[in-house]
């Protein structure tokens, strides 16, 4: 006769993860973190700074010159 109550059925042990593997993923994952922090702390330093000087450069056409 088998029994209908789910909590008569046996389980499988749970296994027991490498403590290794998820002390590599979050070494891993620190390192993309700080790559990234580093990254954007680079690229907001690298941004033009506003009110700067300006330069233009115009070439003036001569004037024309009559004879004497």
């Amino acid at each position: 006769m088998s029994s209908l109550d789910p909590l008569a059925r046996t389980r499988r042990p749970a296994r027991r993860r490498s403590p290794w593997l998820r002390v590599a993923l979050l070494v891993v994952g620190a390192v993309v973190l700080f790559g990234l922090g580093v990254a954007l702390g680079l690229a907001v330093d690298d941004r033009p700074v506003p009110g700067g000087t300006q330069t233009f450069v115009r070439t003036l056409e001569p004037l024309p010159q009559t004879p004497p």
